[in-house]
């Protein structure tokens, strides 16, 4: 059976800056991406139904027998099990949201039958669900990588609670840290390293390659995706791959997208100081939301950067490749390619992003190729009305 992962709205633009640059389902919550939990549960790699400049990127395959899922699903047993059970024509639905259809095309998903489902359904709807929702997604994903499985052993001189719960996979190097995973389990991945004097609580989760640098502070429901390099202190964030705070600071319940450099002692607010409900921006409605949450942080979009010392206020929204710096607090909705602080903005030219971009990927060995270059492009023409300083005087 051929799998598909749709996107959908509201859903696409609620979780934007993020899904600027990827499918729904390549957002990394737990330790997984969503497109990679499926695959899991199914052994099946999924295609994408995503916006037309992602194409190249993430094509779409069509077969004759076509299974369409909608990419905010975080999947379950239950879920998995009702989807495998649809026959040809029905489509599966619960409280309204069309969850998965068995379909010759997405145009048929339309006439398909309803078939509702009433079991556990947890969906990304918001950019702050992905670390809200990121402790109990790494302890699902905990037990579909690790069941039947045995971890490589806890080496001598690190100290630890609770070893059941703690998996390291081979190649991966921890020494001389402390590792709790009395409130949480504990993943480090594959060729990963832990260095020493780091301090862990779980749920947490390392991916392959990254790396968490000395005397490190690490609060349960983070999770740091392959091949980013972490220090300092954070807490309840989500890294999801290639991005790098490789110095002193603190974020907390914050999403950082990929390819991004965080400044030695970057801090972000996580709580108001009236410890009042934090908004947030929505480029969906374009205005800043109630988000439900006392504690919400920072969200920054692939590519963006800030300088040292930068300091990010409580539900701060940072685009695509926006070069942050300079003294003070800058303002909490940044938009892409935005270059400067708090003493105003002009716009990081597009062809200097691109310079930008391909020095940070030449560093880990990979090419911000034409497909990559498309991508920002789009990204640039979609995003220019946010940049509300080049229409000054209009």
């Amino acid at each position: 059976m051929n799998f598909i992962l749709f996107d959908t709205e509201p859903d696409r633009g609620n979780l934007l800056p993020f899904t600027f640059t990827r499918p729904i389902a390549q957002i990394r919550c737990g330790i997984l991406t969503i497109a990679q939990k499926w695959e899991h549960y199914f052994g099946v790699a999924p295609s994408f139904l995503t916006q037309s400049y992602l194409e190249q990127k993430f094509p779409l395959k069509l077969d004759t027998e076509n299974i369409f899922i909608n990419g905010a699903l975080l999947p379950n047993q239950k879920l998995v099990d009702a989807i495998k059970s649809l026959t040809r024509g029905q489509s599966l639905h619960q409280n309204g949201v069309l969850l998965a259809a068995y379909a010759e095309n997405w145009e048929a998903v339309a006439h398909t039958t309803t078939v509702s489902f009433d079991g556990e359904c947890v969906k990304l709807s918001f950019t702050y669900d992905i670390f809200s929702l990121n402790a109990a997604a790494i302890e699902a994903d905990f037990k579909l990588l690790t069941n039947g499985r045995k971890s490589a052993p806890i080496p001598e001189s690190t100290q630890y609670v609770n070893a059941e719960r703690i998996f390291i996979e081979p190649g991966a190097k921890v020494q001389f840290a402390i590792l709790n995973a009395s409130e949480g389990c504990i993943y480090i991945g594959k060729d990963s390293e832990v260095m020493e004097g780091s301090k862990i609580r779980g749920p947490f989760a390392l991916g392959e390659h990254a790396t968490v640098k000395m005397d490190a502070k690490i609060y349960g429901g983070t999770t740091i995706g392959p091949y980013c390099k972490v220090g300092g202190e954070i807490s309840n964030a989500v890294f999801f791959a290639y991005s790098n705070k490789g110095h002193d600071g603190f974020i907390g319940n914050a999403v950082i997208g990929e390819w991004c450099n965080l400044g030695a002692d970057t801090n972000n607010s996580n709580l108001k100081n009236t410890y009042e409900e934090v908004k947030l921006w929505n480029y969906r409605t374009e205005r800043f939301e109630k988000t439900g949450l006392t504690f919400c942080g920072l969200m920054m979009a692939d590519h963006a950067k800030c300088g040292i010392n930068t300091m990010f206020n409580t539900g701060t929204v940072v685009g695509v490749a926006a070069n942050v710096f300079g003294a003070g607090f800058p303002r909490n909705f940044i938009p892409s390619f935005a270059w400067g602080g708090a003493q105003g903005f002009e716009t990081f030219i597009l062809k200097k992003a691109f310079v930008t971009a391909k020095a940070m990927c030449s560093r880990r060995g990979i090419d911000f190729d034409e497909v990559e270059q498309h991508i920002m492009e789009a990204v640039y023409e979609e995003s220019a009305k946010y940049r509300f300083w080049e229409r000054v005087g209009e």
